[in-house]
């Protein structure tokens, strides 16, 4: 199969995006992860646009090997010669020359006539090529260019050195069967030996599908984004145009390097770093791109998964299925739940404990791990009494104090205590929690969020703590956020005593079958 370069954006038009603005450190970072993605081209950033960008650049190409570094140029010699500076220490490197050659836009913009367009084109590609083997030429708003016109500047950029014709549909105003023939027209009109490049913007919702038309039309580079992001709409997501060639291979007949394993971990670093948060239904990576709360694909995905996912979640590096109860959901569901609980109901007690959750699902927009357990052990006349509460919390830390927490739990057996440093106030009380309870659980998620507005507002903290492979919810409240988190992973920890003395080992809710 052909093979499909990968060209990630996300460090140069990704950062574009509106409030986005990554240092030095987080921008080595992002671009350390894609090179283990498996990316084959990193578009560090624009040089000429600020010191900081160069400095940048130049990070990346001294830090980060594995993939191509890529600077952008436009075709001011000052531009090429910016460009070729930065990435000058990378062992592979790129330079990308634009210039528009829409009529718009050398009209309005640019304000120059298309004869000039061509001779800025020819020049630059030309210094360019001084520099590097590896040069690539993209004719802004291409999508909107005359296609005859376009294809005579394309013709000077491979004539005076360009490898990679980038085909941009900057404004996001292609359509899919549009966008194919005119991928094919370039084919069919510019000779020489290049690669030709997608470079779609998301601005009608056709990024990735117009990146695939250009794929089945015959190029071979796709240029994508972490999570979509870049200017306006944002580019094609990565995460979406890898698994569109992995999943239908069938298809589209072309392969990857990419390590799709690594996906989800590189979402969530840009996501972090960027503070662009991730939409919960967003393809691949979202959080609920493997959830299910309906009643009826919940029981598909429980009999076999690939009934409602045509990816294994861990494919692409999520944790697994994830079966949501709520009022969508069905009785094969909600007694599968109880029983990865530990928790076995049979006949009328199932009957009656099931209608009570889908009234209570009515109210409640997810019904927890809590209110099933509240549920179940009402009609089993049994009640659910927490082995350890806590008493007292003592902290100490600052900047010159590694942090220290000691913990005073009740249990029926007497008070317990126990202290612990840790890396922070909240690592050293859950150690400390490890420690006088004796469950050694790893803390694996964190969440916390303001029940109230204001500064004395009620922090609310959702932890997700691991034991020997299974994963349980604790939650915490309380106007201190290290006593909220302290609260939440003992009320986990607490699931997990109670779990193993009904005498079955709890199996991980989250993951599903």
């Amino acid at each position: 199969m052909d093979k499909i370069t990968i060209f990630d954006t996300t460090l140069r038009d990704g950062e574009q995006s509106p409030g986005i603005s990554l240092d030095i450190k987080e921008k080595v970072e992002i671009a350390e992860q894609l090179s283990r993605l498996g990316v084959d081209v990193i578009e560090a950033g624009f040089p000429i646009a600020s010191q900081g960008d160069f400095d940048a650049v130049e990070a990346i190409a001294k830090a980060v090997s594995g993939p191509t570094i890529c600077a952008l140029s436009r075709t001011a010699f000052a531009d090429v010669d910016r460009a070729a500076e930065a990435v000058r220490h990378a062992a592979n490197s790129r330079i990308h020359v634009f210039i528009a050659t829409s009529a718009l836009h050398m009209e309005k913009k640019l304000r120059m006539t298309p004869d000039q367009v061509k001779a800025e084109a020819a020049a630059a590609v030309a210094r360019a090529r001084t520099y590097t083997d590896d040069v690539e030429f993209s004719p802004e708003d291409g999508s909107r260019s005359d296609p005859e016109f376009m294809c005579e500047v394309l013709q000077l950029a491979v004539d005076n050195g360009a490898t990679t014709l980038n085909i941009p549909d900057t404004v996001g105003f292609g359509v899919p069967d549009e966008f194919a023939r005119l991928i094919r027209f370039v084919a069919d009109t510019v000779t020489g030996d290049y690669v030709i490049s997608t470079h779609c913007h998301n601005d009608l919702g056709l990024a990735v599908a117009n990146s695939m038309a250009g794929v089945m039309a015959g190029a071979r580079q796709i240029e994508c984004a972490i999570n979509g992001l870049g200017e306006r709409a944002g580019n094609a997501a990565l995460e979406e145009v890898v698994m569109a060639i992995n999943t239908r291979r069938d298809h589209f007949g072309v392969t990857t390097n990419i390590n799709t394993t690594e996906l989800a971990r590189t979402s969530r670093m840009v996501s972090r770093l960027t503070g662009y948060s991730v939409q919960y239904n967003k393809a691949v990576v979202g959080r609920n791109a493997f959830a299910h709360e309906s009643g009826i694909h919940q029981h598909g995905v429980l009999t076999e998964r690939t009934t409602y996912e045509i990816m294994d979640p861990t494919a692409v590096g999520q944790e697994g299925s994830s079966i949501v109860l709520g009022k969508h959901s069905g009785r094969h569901a909600f007694r599968d739940t109880l029983e990865k609980m530990g928790i076995s109901i049979q006949g009328d007690a199932l009957n009656v404990a099931f209608q009570r959750f889908k009234e209570l699902a009515d109210r409640k927009v997810e019904v927890t791990e809590a209110d099933l357990e509240a549920i179940a052990v009402e009609e089993l006349g049994v009640s659910a009494i927490d082995r350890f509460t806590v008493e007292a919390i003592t902290l100490q830390g600052g900047t010159q104090v590694a942090p220290w927490a000691k913990v005073v739990l009740s249990s029926e057996d007497g008070v317990v205590d126990a202290e612990s440093n840790g890396d922070g106030m909240i690592d050293a009380v859950c150690k400390a929690i490890k420690e006088a309870t004796g469950v050694n659980a790893r803390l694996v998620d964190f969440n916390v969020s303001s029940v109230t507005s204001g500064v004395d507002a009620l922090g609310d903290v959702v932890v997700h703590v691991e034991l020997d492979g299974v994963k349980v919810a604790g939650r915490g409240v309380s106007t201190d956020v290290v006593e909220a988190s302290g609260k939440a992973f003992l009320n986990a920890v607490n699931k997990l005593i109670r779990q193993s003395e009904r005498g079955r080992q709890p199996r991980n809710l989250e993951r599903g079958p």
